[in-house]
């Protein structure tokens, strides 16, 4: 214990987690988490575009009291940052989305858990007591999604958030060359680097077999990687349409969040069709690559939907004040992946909890150096774009 406490205190920012999760996680594992689609263009573009955003702080304001907390969906949570669907968490530590929830808990925020999670919707929502949303897809089996409706509804789920960016999976070569999928097929070269591991060895070898829980045990699904992956590709559905999120707004009958949208009218599409917030987000440029960075189309987004739906930003973010930034554009929230997925790597449970608190206490002296003292205190004067600044 005092090895993690010491390794997780020498973690002073995001980056740094990265490392460290480099370091203790096997090089499949890792990419896995770190890696794009195609040529990682977006997933560039997602950190680069940030700084093309300059902060223009007010002085001699009191900032004596900063407060971070804010309320979405009618949630009050104590941070703007709100972790996203990720996929296969077992992979990385062995409570995989439970170290995640509680954590989320811990931090006072909400945890939207994933389709593809190695972990049951039940078991999740045993675990914790923090406000959960349930990430799903329109898959073709429409019994599956009244399934796992009820499941949600059952055990206490406050939110259904739909991704729609993935009517068919996005090209990531580096889980190609890695032999990475659900169960990992472990190539010689990838068994040998995972072996090079040992706290990461141990823990795989000791724990049950990590499979994605909310599917397997269905009709004609085992175990077995060529059974399990044939049924999720075959359930992806590139036919969806609005229609789909109609009968789907219906069959929830609560808030409802679209989580992929990175165009106006396709916010305006969401926010006519009564859905409560909608999520700018280019699946963290793992999905189709090429696509602008999320905080380049914000704005004109937030413009669109005006206060008929909440916004919130997801992708790129590796600092408070990328959060700092996307909120004074108006984004009510932001959703973070990757950070809270290094401090996974790096300690599980406590590595998610101190991927949090850098973030918080970053957005926390952020507002302080630009002389505000709350979230809603947060507006477009304080972002400037650079080129305006420079000419």
């Amino acid at each position: 214990m005092k090895s993690l406490a010491r390794r997780l205190a020498n973690c002073h920012s995001i980056e740094d987690l990265r490392q460290a999760a480099r370091k203790r996680l096997p090089r499949m594992v890792f990419e896995f988490v770190d890696g794009g689609s195609d040529d990682e263009q977006t997933l560039k573009w997602n950190r680069e575009s940030f700084s093309h955003y300059q902060l223009h702080p007010k002085v001699l304001a009191d900032v004596s009291q900063v407060d971070t907390s804010t309320t979405v969906l009618g949630q009050r949570i104590s941070t703007p940052i709100i972790l996203a669907p990720t996929g296969a968490a077992r992979l990385i530590d062995n409570q995989g989305e439970l170290a995640i929830a509680r954590a989320a808990q811990e931090a006072g925020t909400i945890y939207a858990t994933p389709s593809m999670g190695t972990r049951s919707i039940e078991e999740v929502a045993k675990a914790t007591d923090a406000p959960l949303w349930f990430q799903i897809y329109v898959w073709r089996d429409r019994s599956l999604l009244r399934e796992y409706i009820e499941l949600c509804r059952a055990h206490g789920y406050s939110a259904l958030c739909l991704t729609v960016d993935v009517p068919v999976f996005g090209n990531r070569e580096r889980d190609h060359r890695n032999g990475m999928i659900i169960p990992p097929k472990l190539k010689m070269g990838s068994l040998f680097n995972a072996a090079m591991r040992p706290g990461w060895w141990c823990q795989f070898l000791m724990s049950e077999r990590v499979t994605l829980a909310n599917i397997v045990g269905r009709p004609g699904v085992d175990h077995k990687t060529n059974l399990l992956s044939k049924f999720i590709n075959s359930q992806f559905d590139p036919s969806v349409t609005w229609r789909d999120v109609e009968w789907m707004l219906g069959e929830w009958n609560g808030p409802f969040v679209i989580k992929g949208i990175m165009r106006p009218d396709d916010a305006i599409k969401a926010a006519d069709l009564g859905v409560q917030a909608i999520i700018v987000s280019n699946h963290g440029g793992r999905q189709l690559d090429g696509t602008p960075a999320t905080i380049d189309v914000l704005a004109q987004i937030v413009d669109a939907v005006g206060d008929r739906t909440e916004v919130i930003l997801d992708s790129g973010i590796r600092r408070g004040s990328d959060i700092v930034k996307s909120l004074a554009l108006g984004a009510r929230a932001c959703m973070i992946g990757r950070p809270y997925l290094y401090g996974l790597g790096t300690g599980g449970q406590r590595g998610v909890e101190r991927a949090i608190e850098l973030l918080n206490t970053e957005i926390s002296r952020d507002m302080a150096l630009l002389g505000c003292r709350t979230l809603n205190e947060l507006d477009r004067s304080l972002v400037v774009p650079k080129y305006h600044l420079n000419n």
